[in-house]
């Protein structure tokens, strides 16, 4: 024990000598997102990565078993605290219930930065760097409202949603979606409530092909005439349109988000007519550089007022544009696209 007391002092004296690079280089960040193979994560972490190796930051990065793993991201987090951490960037898996354990971090000193997800409450982080999600979502429904005209009056609309607790992004996406299409949300913080004819119900996906394949054979059988599919994200976008295909549906409207570079690739075969994109990257990269500021002179970052947090943008691509919902195609959604 005493030897390594010994080691562990010496190298704190060789970054001190070395000057300020190596002393900031021991500065540990985390990163926690909800899943390691999803390629939205995936460019996350590449983009917290590039950006910790730019600022001399030692990055640590987390990831839930599946979409859903409170534990294993509550076990993230008192990693980084045992760790003397500086502070981490988490897309919560369930945004409630891993709020105790945020406090704990920010108790101990941590600056914690929410990607994508908001926490219920949203300040419970020092920041939230996101997507507008519910904007994403209004940007798809008016798109879908807009391509259908007077149809949209009589639209059989399935819903492929995330998660039973109904995390941030979960509602905010699908309500956004609602409003763009004209349907009364009722509470605006919850979704299957709502009492529009128009709905044939909502199922949930885990955000996976597998889970959309389900969800959509569901509402099928409740619903044989859907003509409009809102997904969560494009994954369980291209389950529902593999469930539509194997029970002969055709001509259904299929909107999502994320704008990965699968979906738009989806986008332009016509498999989706539409997807709200959004930057993961961004969102990690801007991550690292507060957590940097903080740990150089206490400073945290600032947040829009009006949205409560910090907007990474979404921009809503398709080939088939609607006027007044602006909109790029997908060669230029290839070009900012992930995954």
């Amino acid at each position: 024990m005493n030897r390594l007391f010994k080691a562990a002092a010496a190298a704190a004296l060789l970054c001190t000598l070395v000057g300020g690079t190596a002393a900031y280089a021991q500065d540990i960040v985390g990163l926690i997102t909800k899943t390691e193979g999803n390629p939205f994560f995936v460019k996350m972490r590449e983009g917290a990565e590039a950006k910790a190796k730019e600022l001399g930051l030692e990055l640590r990065t987390f990831a839930g078993d599946f979409d859903g793993d409170n534990e294993s991201q509550i076990a993230a987090i008192e990693s980084l605290i045992a760790a003397g951490a500086k502070g981490f960037a988490i897309v919560p898996s369930d945004s409630s219930a891993i709020v105790p354990t945020i406090q704990q971090a920010r108790d101990a000193g941590l600056l914690v930065i929410v990607l994508d997800t908001p926490l219920d409450p949203m300040d419970a982080a020092d920041a939230t760097f996101a997507t507008d999600n519910r904007q994403a979502g209004r940007l798809i429904g008016q798109w879908a409202a807009g391509t259908l005209g007077d149809k949209a009056a009589d639209a059989k609309i399935a819903f492929l949603d995330l998660a039973t607790n109904q995390p941030t992004v979960d509602y905010l996406r699908d309500q956004g979606f609602m409003e763009g299409f004209g349907i009364d949300v009722k509470d605006p913080n919850k979704y299957g409530d709502e009492d529009d004819a128009r709905i044939c119900g909502h199922e949930v996906t885990a955000g996976s092909e597998e889970g959309g394949v389900t969800a959509m054979e569901t509402l099928l059988q409740r619903c044989p005439d859907i003509n409009v599919v809102y997904a969560i994200n494009e994954p369980a976008a291209a389950g529902g349109y593999q469930a539509l295909q194997a029970a002969g549906v055709e001509n259904v409207l299929i909107v999502a988000v994320d704008g990965g570079c699968p979906g738009v690739q989806n986008v332009k075969d016509g498999i989706i007519g539409a997807t709200a994109q959004q930057y993961p990257l961004d969102m990690a990269s801007l991550a690292m550089e507060a957590i940097a500021k903080f740990a150089k002179d206490g400073t945290k970052p600032e947040v829009d007022p009006k949205l409560g947090f910090y907007d990474t943008g979404a921009r809503l691509v398709t080939d088939k544009p609607v006027a007044g919902v602006e909109s790029i195609d997908t060669a230029e959604g290839a070009k900012l696209c992930w995954g």
